[in-house]
């Protein structure tokens, strides 16, 4: 209805303003380029009608997540800190009690319910193989990353202005991102603040957008549109009231923005999101980081701690805005830590055992697989691909367990099955880890 070179060209922000657009006007991208075929193509490409936008934290310090996460407190061989800070409490988990670090339990039950814990082998003790972990190391098509998978197969359903995810929070060359073999850049929350709260940022105008956008769809929309096509704009058009309101609030939490520590990443996020920007972000959540002369695991406490608050602050901001179930927030770090009796000061690093958390309306609240001692440490156990337990008799081997939780995060944010099959062939998608 509108040209793409018109939109293109009408803003120096290029892509941007497609966002804008669609923010200020409450339509899909699609309208505006094929009105004609934005119902179907909207049914084509969301088969399972449960599409996620998807905040992915990831870190190549290797956190030790895995020393305080459920399922790390079935052993009592295995090191807990010992700060009153991480002491072990109960949390319920789809019906079922589970140990964990005092933290997870200041989430909200509702929160919990959707909260998925997943132990899993990465197979690398090595930093710089973060990109190579999330490729599920070499387990997907074409060895893209993860979050660029989630990504190319959410866009077209999600209406984004973008297919590329984008990075805000990374904090080494090993966790910045590639799409289709090609290195993405950062965007810290500072930069995307200074971009979009300047006095002539691209915010400030969304009512004087959405008049001119709506201006341009008149004369089609009047003499050329479908009863059906019409009826579907009608439905969706956000009123002048409303565009007031999302200025205010969109401004208002960019402004808040003081640093691009993770609390910042969350509210960054969390906006792109409101504008469709992308359908995945990457953060960078600390968990405790390279801790190897951590005395008395104190970084951990306090990481830890810290961490699982920011989790609850988006968790919140996502409430706050209406997306709690249109987002699902997934981690996963290059490797986890040891866990044996000795790493009281300090942990050394874990090819064998790393747990990703993942907290979505696509998730079912649990644990999957577990953790068993071996010959050197600790390490995951085998995953029943049917009840999600760790066992030693489980389908899915220690090797395979990356695979598969790349496998499930796709299902758990609306990838269909087959699509899934085609882009990460090997493992198994774990049923009880879904909703």
């Amino acid at each position: 209805m509108i040209s793409r070179r018109q939109l293109l060209l009408s803003s120096s922000a290029g892509a941007t303003l497609l966002g804008l657009r669609t923010l200020a006007t409450g339509l899909p991208i699609s309208i505006f380029l094929d009105p004609r075929r934005a119902l179907a193509a909207a049914a084509a490409a969301c088969p399972t009608g449960k599409a996620q936008f998807v905040i992915f934290s990831t870190s190549g310090q290797g956190d030790p997540i895995n020393a305080c996460a459920p399922g790390s407190y079935t052993d009592p061989g295995i090191v807990h800190s010992a700060d009153p800070m991480l002491a072990p409490k109960a949390i319920t988990l789809a019906g079922t009690s589970w140990n964990a670090a005092a933290p997870w339990a200041t989430l909200p039950q509702s929160v919990l319910d959707r909260a998925c814990f997943f132990h899993l082998a990465t197979n690398t003790p090595v930093h710089p193989k973060e990109p190579n972990v999330l490729k599920l190391m070499e387990s997907t098509k074409g060895d893209e990353m993860l979050p660029s998978l989630l990504a190319k197969e959410l866009a077209p359903c999600l209406g984004t202005i973008q297919a590329q995810p984008i990075s805000l929070g990374a904090s080494s060359p090993s966790e910045g991102l590639t799409y289709a073999g090609r290195a993405l850049p950062r965007i810290p929350p500072l930069a995307l603040k200074a971009t979009l709260t300047s006095p002539k940022g691209a915010l400030t105008d969304l009512q004087k957008l959405r008049d001119q956008t709506l201006s341009q769809l008149y004369d089609v929309y009047k003499n050329e549109a479908t009863q059906a096509e019409r009826d579907y704009i009608d439905s969706l058009v956000t009123s002048q009231a409303q565009v007031r309101s999302i200025r205010q609030d969109l401004l208002e939490q960019l402004t808040s923005i003081a640093d691009n520590g993770p609390d910042a990443q969350v509210l960054a996020a969390v906006t792109l999101i409101q504008m469709k920007v992308t359908p995945v972000i990457t953060i960078h959540i600390p968990f405790g980081g390279d801790n190897h002369r951590d005395i008395a695991l104190a970084t951990e406490s306090s990481e830890t701690a810290a961490g699982i608050a920011t989790i609850a602050s988006l968790m919140t901001q996502l409430k706050n805005v209406g997306l709690s179930d249109q987002v699902t927030l997934m981690s996963l770090n290059v490797f986890g830590r040891t866990l044996a009796k000795g790493n009281e000061d300090g942990r050394q690093h874990n090819a064998d055992h790393q747990v990703s958390f993942a907290i979505g309306s696509g998730l079912r609240g649990g644990v999957i697989g577990g953790v068993a001692k071996t010959d050197k440490d600790y390490g995951a156990l085998p995953i029943d691909s049917k009840t999600g337990a760790g066992s030693t008799s489980g389908d899915i081997a220690p090797l395979d367990t990356l695979a598969s939780f790349g496998r499930t995060m796709l299902a758990a944010a609306g990838v269909p099955s087959a699509a899934i099959d085609v882009e990460i062939p090997s493992g198994k998608t774990v049923a009880a880890a879904l909703a």
